[in-house]
């Protein structure tokens, strides 16, 4: 260390002290050691963050990583298929449902704390309790994925619980649907966008869908029905980079997730049809330089609603997938 000119570190604060090693890095050792930072005072080198180093290295995924992320996203989207197949009478039974297909196949288990989130509790962006009941006559939002070898990919998809949309469901979801489709089908360098030029075009084009649905879309009612970012950097973690700006241009590589959602809060600025209404829908994407390379793309989102049920749809969904 003393013979270091350079020291790239995010110790001591990135450090909780909890042991004896873990009280040294943090800088909370007693003085008979004096912790890391007497180790960095007494040293001449220039300190200096390793975090957006790392980030770099983190971003650009090699053709390995975009392997594993990609049996990953396999076998993550044929969970959530297959759930989609299945009758659930409470989050909590779903939520096991996913949590024994993410251990199966090779996959380390859930690479996150999933979202399972039946009617009005989908409206909690980060809803974790997953413990109520499903209405019949409810949608259940479902954000859940698998790792695989150190790697993760991110997935939401939104379905009724009893198989069926009701028309009014339907619109929404599928005015959604179209969104997140668009967006990520500009997932390419030769774009020239970023994750913030794109959530700028998924508001827009959501603002004008949803207006179209009846919504009254004046002042910041965008930023009540989609309160969140439309995507994120997603690799060896599910919020991959941490504290990288989402201004950067698409690269070749790059693994970002796509996922628009609505929700409507219940009160009367809203349509009385659409009130407590939550729903997303996400992939993981990895940017190319012409187009993307969807790595969820078993976890069904497309429905046809022509005298079909959900069940249906779903079913005939899975079997063309299998064939692949």
């Amino acid at each position: 260390m003393k013979r270091a000119k350079e020291v790239y570190t995010d110790l001591p604060n990135s450090r909780i002290p909890k042991n004896v090693l873990s009280r040294y890095l943090s800088g909370a050792e007693p003085a008979r050691t004096g912790g890391i930072m007497s180790v960095f005072r007494e040293s001449k080198a220039n300190i200096k963050p390793l975090r957006p180093l790392v980030n770099e290295l983190r971003l650009i995924k090699s053709d390995a990583e975009i392997q594993n992320m990609r049996k990953a996203g396999q076998h993550s989207g044929r969970a959530i298929t297959d759930a989609m197949r299945q009758t659930f009478t409470s989050e909590k039974d779903l939520d096991s449902f996913l949590d024994y297909w993410f251990k199966q196949d090779g996959c380390e288990g859930p690479a996150y704390v999933p979202v399972v989130a039946g009617g009005i509790n989908a409206n909690t962006i980060h809803y974790v309790t997953n413990d109520m009941q499903l209405r019949p006559d409810d949608l259940v939002l479902v954000d859940a994925g698998a790792e695989y070898g150190g790697y993760i990919t991110d997935i939401s998809r939104t379905w009724p619980v009893n198989g069926t949309f009701s028309p009014a469901q339907k619109d929404l979801y599928n005015t959604l649907l179209n969104v997140q489709r668009s967006c990520v089908s500009l997932c390419s360098a030769s774009s020239t966008l970023s994750l913030d030029k794109l959530h700028k075009i998924a508001s827009r084009t959501l603002s004008d869908g949803l207006k179209d649905l009846g919504f009254d879309m004046s002042g910041d009612a965008i930023e009540t029905l989609f309160p969140h970012h439309v995507g994120h950097y997603v690799g060896l973690d599910v919020h991959d980079s941490p504290g990288l700006p989402r201004n950067r241009p698409f690269e070749p590589g790059m693994c970002v997730t796509v996922e628009p959602g609505i929700y409507v809060p219940d009160d009367e600025r809203w349509p009385a049809w659409a009130r407590g209404i939550g729903m997303r829908i996400e992939d993981s994407i990895c940017v190319d330089e012409e187009g993307p390379y969807v790595l969820t793309t078993e976890a069904v989102k497309e429905v046809s609603y022509a005298s079909y049920g959900m069940k249906t749809v779903l079913i005939q969904c899975r079997l063309l997938i299998l064939r692949h």
